[in-house]
């Protein structure tokens, strides 16, 4: 799947709503759909939601109307939404508006002025063999249809005492290893919660740490602290 990056762009990333800067959330989303905040094109990059699975008659519910005001956003501007590994079998939820790309698509490469854009959640390569098979498993419709909501409930109360923001040692090193994996101009990465720009690979902020957005320039991303 090809599409236009737009200058103006608006990036979000790992916002882990509604654990982390709930209000600020709703703001940016409501601002967003007022027009208040402008954008041609609204980048979602996965780790929305603290947890948000397709198949879960509670999280559909429980987030009935953060989805509808994500599709009613969609219906002005066009919505790019990567899942993560806390948001994923999104395709049921929203309406065809809202393009979804799960792992297995990703990374998804959008192109602007002959320059490559290289975009994915970030949790697909250079991670530990056990990961790998748990997000692996963890997707499956056999095993999402086999887990009881009580799961999904305890879950999204426990990400509620969870720290996820924190320095990453060493976090270059890691960066380099991830981009051996691309063959784009530029590399765009969320879940690390980094906000840090390496060369051409850009660790996107967590919106749940610093209520960070990235905005497409035309050229590269400007990172942006908002409320």
């Amino acid at each position: 799947m090809y599409h236009k990056l737009k200058q103006g762009s608006i990036f979000i990333a790992d916002a882990h709503y509604p654990n982390h800067k709930r209000e600020e959330f709703l703001k940016l989303l409501n601002s967003i759909n007022t027009q208040e905040i402008q954008t041609p094109q609204l980048i979602l990059m996965g780790d929305i939601f603290d947890l948000l699975v397709g198949n879960s008659p509670y999280l559909k519910k429980y987030f009935a109307n953060e989805i509808a005001l994500i599709n009613q956003i969609a219906q002005k501007i066009e919505i790019i939404y990567l899942e993560g590994n806390h948001d994923f079998y999104l395709r049921p939820l929203f309406s065809k508006d809202v393009h979804i790309v799960p792992i297995e698509k990703q990374p998804l490469t959008l192109t602007h002025n002959n320059k490559s854009y290289a975009l994915s959640h970030g949790d697909k390569y250079a991670m530990k063999l056990h990961y790998k098979l748990y997000t692996k498993l963890i997707r499956l419709p056999i095993v999402l249809k086999l887990l009881p909501d009580t799961i999904a409930i305890k879950k999204l109360k426990s990400m509620q005492e969870k720290k996820i923001c924190k320095e990453i040692q060493n976090f270059k090193q890691l960066a380099t290893k991830i981009a051996q994996n691309y063959n784009s101009d530029y590399i765009i990465e969320g879940h690390y919660h980094q906000a840090k720009k390496l060369g051409n690979y850009f660790a996107l902020p967590s919106f749940a740490c610093d209520t960070q957005i990235a905005i497409f320039n035309g050229d590269t991303l400007d990172y942006t602290t908002l409320f």
